[in-house]
């Protein structure tokens, strides 16, 4: 269980919910909790606060045993628009206190990033919020940030998978106690899944390539934040405590990365996948 650099923790693993929405993805979160699933991700642009709120309304988990995370858009940037957008996503979640707030994008065109870290901060010191981070930000954006508010982010939510392994970011937040996130943990769009080493893990272990991958991620040190509408699949994505990957095979994994083998090209901010 990843311990933040506030003292608070998050499970092993998260529930994504992009792009769920309205009754279906209502409906998708409640199932996700009845499983097991405690850390529910959502954001602005995902359009779905509204459906997560919802979820966590109905559900017979208790709501101090759900943590819910969600963003501020770069539209948002600055410090009182950050503040502003933070009460139009509680008001949408139905929540009083938010357990993880991230900036979704640094947005450096804009630069007001720093501004929306300073209300981030402001908000965790009146209890509003107990956990703050970002999203896609490089070490760069990192060290800024906390050298110009005295805060590192606690999260960083990137888009991590085999073919994007992240090395030097998470060596990077390993050194900086930051917890690296990962958004499209499967890779989503390449035949990840389809890998020797992944195939290879999977029929040695008897579980599915997917569980490998997530697999690969906790023993990685990266959180992992699958998303899935089907019941199924959200069992067997939280189903990864009955085996352990030699340190052959994370290797092997480890090395499908490539060069540049992100999956997810253009601007981070308006591709809903982040």
């Amino acid at each position: 269980m990843p311990e933040l650099n506030d003292g608070t923790t998050l499970p092993d693993i998260g529930f994504g919910t992009y792009p769920l929405r309205g009754e279906e993805g209502t409906a998708a979160v409640l199932s996700a909790l009845s499983l097991g699933y405690c850390l529910i991700d959502t954001a602005v642009n995902y359009r779905n606060e509204d459906a997560v709120g919802r979820a966590i309304a109905e559900t017979p988990v208790p709501r101090d045993d759900i943590i819910v995370a969600t963003k501020v858009p770069g539209r948002d940037h600055g410090y009182d628009e950050t503040l502003r957008s933070f009460d139009g996503s509680m008001g949408r979640l139905g929540l009083d206190v938010l357990d993880l707030y991230l900036i979704h994008w640094p947005n450096p065109n804009v630069d007001k990033y720093v501004d929306a870290w300073r209300a981030m901060v402001r908000l965790r010191e009146e209890g509003r919020v107990r956990s703050i981070g970002v999203s896609n930000f490089t070490a760069e954006y990192l060290t800024r940030v906390a050298e110009e508010t005295g805060v590192m982010p606690s999260v960083n939510q990137v888009e991590l998978h085999p073919f994007f392994p992240q090395e030097e970011l998470r060596a990077f937040h390993s050194e900086h106690g930051v917890v690296t996130e990962a958004w499209s943990p499967l890779g989503k769009a390449a035949p990840v899944k389809e890998s020797a080493p992944v195939a290879s893990a999977a029929a040695a272990h008897g579980v599915t390539p997917a569980q490998v991958i997530l697999r690969w991620h906790q023993q990685i040190g990266s959180l992992p934040i699958p998303k899935s509408g089907n019941p199924e699949r959200q069992r067997e994505n939280l189903d990864l405590g009955g085996f352990t990957l030699s340190d052959a095979e994370v290797s092997a994994i480890t090395a499908l990365g490539r060069p540049d083998g992100r999956l997810f090209g253009g601007d981070p901010e308006t591709h809903e996948e982040m």
